[in-house]
């Protein structure tokens, strides 16, 4: 299987299976000498791990999985700073009920990739999706608070994700200190209550819900990216779309600037009393020709609904000689209802590993 790797300088491999002895990367590219502190690693890890509740409450969006997601450091790191040598982390897999997947040895769920998987390797870990399944995005979380410290060492920035809108409900102001006041992560704790009362009113008809995750980030200075096949946009919209959940991703005024005028969609630009320069509007997103300019970039992801849903879908099944028939499925086990909050800190990650990337290969672009 390729395509495990990103990144040209700052490089992340993941590795592992939702039911095998568990989940892990390999973090290349780390500049000698950058204090890392292993225990943002682990409060990363916490904020997407499974089976959470919220403030003792319960948490109707999210998994019944018991995972301490407890990560291992096995090489790379000294006395608290990275040796310039490849990062090794270990996840390792605690909690799988590997028996509530049995079923699915010959009959593919819909929704998930179990049929391109079939139809393009011939062979697939039906447990849990295998590699295709969420739990890898644990190792891609592990990978970015890695960069995020790297990122911080060169620049003063700050990746805000959060919930904008799921199961049908949209948050109706944006107050950062709230995101993690509430089972959502949304930056409106009386939209967020709204939200986890429809969607556990969707958990008990067995069903699930998608929604829309919103990632601000401010800090990173104009000039990152490249004019042509390495634009800014495009290397973060490869990596948010590698996120299997997320369908679609627009920066800035997105689909929306397709119905504005010329004058309407231009972000126009003044001086300030300081010397600096300020746009007065944001339709952009933060980038231009593929490079950054300077605003605040803003881009939106479309997270679709959990594919996992406890109710009777017609599918197919295949035999040993590789024939399908049409059959039912019932999906056992335990999966999320509504996937924003735990992807709120995947977005975050693949952030933060694509922004460290570009910025180590930026100072190769001029003297």
């Amino acid at each position: 299987m390729a395509q495990n790797t990103i990144g040209t300088i700052f490089k992340v491999t993941t590795f592992g299976e939702s039911h095998g002895a568990g989940l892990g990367c390999i973090v290349d590219g780390v500049p000698a000498g950058i204090k890392i502190d292993e225990a943002r690693i682990q409060t990363a890890l916490d904020r997407r791990k499974p089976g959470q509740s919220f403030g003792g409450k319960n948490n109707a969006s999210v998994t019944a999985r018991k995972e301490s997601d407890k990560a291992e450091i096995l090489s790379g790191i000294f006395e608290g700073k990275s040796e310039g040598t490849p990062i090794g982390i270990i996840i390792r897999n605690e909690n799988q009920h590997s028996k509530d997947y049995g079923n699915l040895a010959y009959t593919f769920r819909p929704g998930h990739a179990d049929f391109a998987f079939y139809e393009k390797y011939g062979f697939r870990d039906y447990r849990g999706g295998g590699r295709s399944s969420g739990r890898e995005t644990s190792a891609r979380v592990a990978a970015g608070a890695i960069a995020l410290q790297v990122l911080e060492h060169l620049c003063d920035v700050k990746i805000t994700a959060y919930t904008e809108r799921a199961a049908g409900i949209s948050i109706s102001k944006v107050d950062f200190s709230q995101i993690e006041q509430n089972a959502l992560r949304a930056p409106d704790n009386e939209a967020a209550a709204k939200m986890n009362e429809k969607i556990e009113e969707i958990r008990k008809n067995s069903d699930s819900a998608g929604g829309i995750v919103a990632c601000r980030i401010t800090g990173i200075p104009a000039g990152l990216g490249e004019p042509v096949f390495g634009k800014l946009d495009a290397e973060l919209a490869k990596a948010i779309l590698s996120v299997g959940a997320v369908k679609g991703i627009e920066f800035g005024a997105g689909f929306a600037a397709s119905d504005l005028t010329g004058s309407q969609n231009n972000d126009t630009m003044r001086v300030d009393t300081d010397g600096k320069v300020k746009f007065e509007s944001n339709n952009a997103g933060g980038i231009t020709g593929g490079i950054s300019n300077g605003n605040e970039i803003f881009f939106r992801v479309a997270v679709k609904p959990v594919p996992s849903i406890f109710q009777s879908q017609k599918t197919i099944s295949v035999n040993e000689a590789g024939n399908y028939t049409d059959s039912d499925l019932v999906i056992e086990g335990r999966h999320d209802v509504c996937l924003c909050p735990r992807i709120v800190p995947v977005i975050e990650a693949m952030t933060a590993i694509v922004l460290t990337d570009l910025i180590l290969q930026n100072r190769a672009a001029r003297i």
